[in-house]
């Protein structure tokens, strides 16, 4: 019997309109199909958020309406159950591809190709998802095919937002202000770090009364004295104490799609440096949030927000913000395209959304966070995260 379908995070008509605009983009570059391989993109075209560790590929085609999924075939029933495309969509390989020197998945992709009679024509590949013996492996087993490079075009055309996916962000978003309401709750001298991060996990799944769970989790980061100047890292083995000062990144999670937000805790009146970056960057912040809007540019607000931070004497070297929507495995909740750094001449539009990161690790043993996960709505943004923008004194 067929595994039922779950339920979908969003009706059917609107993966047809995602999947018509990437027929648009492929039509433009005369590709008859396109094998999308990043964990991301498949999300968004069909609603699989499966965290797929084998070979698998999505392959969208201009003649076909719903796409094909090929995966290893143990994960072809959870595809299947989470995916909104036909049964006959989604294709399991055999195991006999599996951990072999000279074949896998990709095989089964080409095999596909050939019986659909595309294998001629123009071939889309996600080239910077693929490592360079899988691009060579296309190349050598397609050659009548004109194969293009097409890193990113569903990335960037994912990177606006219908007002369905800006209502799961919002509830995404929740969900890490919960994380961080608790975080301030349990957060005391003679804690443990683990102990804190579980109470934390579990305000990241299940938010709050009446409100929706997490479908998915990805741990908190939790930098404590003297490690506050290492982003990227979780919790350690130490006990919280007096004195101490602790950076945190949460995040939210519904069907995939992912917000994040930053904020530092300080066990006792912080030190005077500590309270002076934090205002700095609030302050950067705060001038973001009066700047942006539809037609800036993120290199407008990013010299901007730079030059606020300086103004109150610290440098930043990262980059102020990023796009950011739904998990992919090798860049977290990063959308791999529009950024607040000074050079990106990326153009805002409406239901763009970013994490509004400044995060400042000035020293090997100090920084301090502060960020919210943001919307460009029409006339200016909304601040989708809205736990307390302030450093917490415990």
């Amino acid at each position: 019997m067929a595994v039922a379908k779950a339920p979908q995070a969003f009706p059917r008509t609107e993966y047809l309109r995602r999947l018509a605009a990437v027929k648009s983009e492929m039509a433009r570059r005369e590709i008859d199909a396109l094998i999308i391989s990043s964990w991301g993109n498949i999300t968004y075209l069909t609603g699989n958020v499966t965290r797929m560790l084998a070979v698998h590929a999505l392959v969208v085609s201009i003649q076909d309406e719903e796409p094909t999924l090929i995966v290893r075939k143990m994960c072809a029933p959870g595809a299947a159950h989470q995916s909104f495309m036909a049964r006959e969509k989604i294709i399991g390989y055999s195991e006999n591809l599996v951990s072999k020197a000279n074949t896998d998945g990709y095989d089964a992709v080409i095999d596909f190709l050939h019986d659909v009679g595309v294998a001629q024509g123009g071939i889309g590949l996600e080239q910077g998802n693929l490592m360079a013996p899988a691009v060579e492996k296309f190349i050598g087993k397609l050659p009548q095919a004109r194969i293009v490079d097409c890193t990113r075009v569903v990335d960037w055309i994912r990177g606006v937002k219908s007002d369905l996916e800006i209502a799961v962000m919002r509830e995404a978003a929740a969900l890490a202000d919960a994380a961080v309401m608790r975080a301030r709750d349990v957060i005391r001298p003679g804690v443990r770090e683990a102990d804190a991060a579980v109470e934390i996990m579990a305000a990241q799944v299940n938010g709050v009364k009446g409100g929706p769970a997490a479908t998915g989790l990805r741990p908190p980061l939790i930098s404590s004295t003297p490690r506050t100047g290492t982003p990227h890292i979780l919790w350690s083995e130490s006990v919280f104490c007096d004195g101490m000062q602790i950076n945190s990144e949460v995040s939210g999670n519904r069907y995939n799609y992912l917000a994040a937000l930053m904020r530092t805790f300080s066990i006792g009146a912080p030190a005077d440096r500590v309270r002076r970056l934090h205002d700095a960057q609030v302050a950067a912040i705060e001038t973001a949030l009066d700047l942006i809007r539809p037609g800036r540019t993120c290199s407008e607000v990013a010299h901007a927000m730079y030059s606020a931070i300086e103004k109150h004497g610290f440098p930043k070297e990262s980059r102020c913000g990023y796009s950011i929507g739904i998990e992919n495995q090798f860049t977290a909740w990063i959308e791999p395209t529009a950024s607040f750094g000074r050079e990106d001449m990326t153009v805002l539009q409406t239901n763009m959304t970013f994490h509004l990161m400044l995060g400042n690790w000035v020293e090997e043993e100090f920084g301090v966070t502060v960020s919210e996960t943001i919307r460009v709505t029409d006339t200016g943004v909304e601040a989708l995260t809205c736990a307390p923008r302030e450093l917490f004194v415990l």
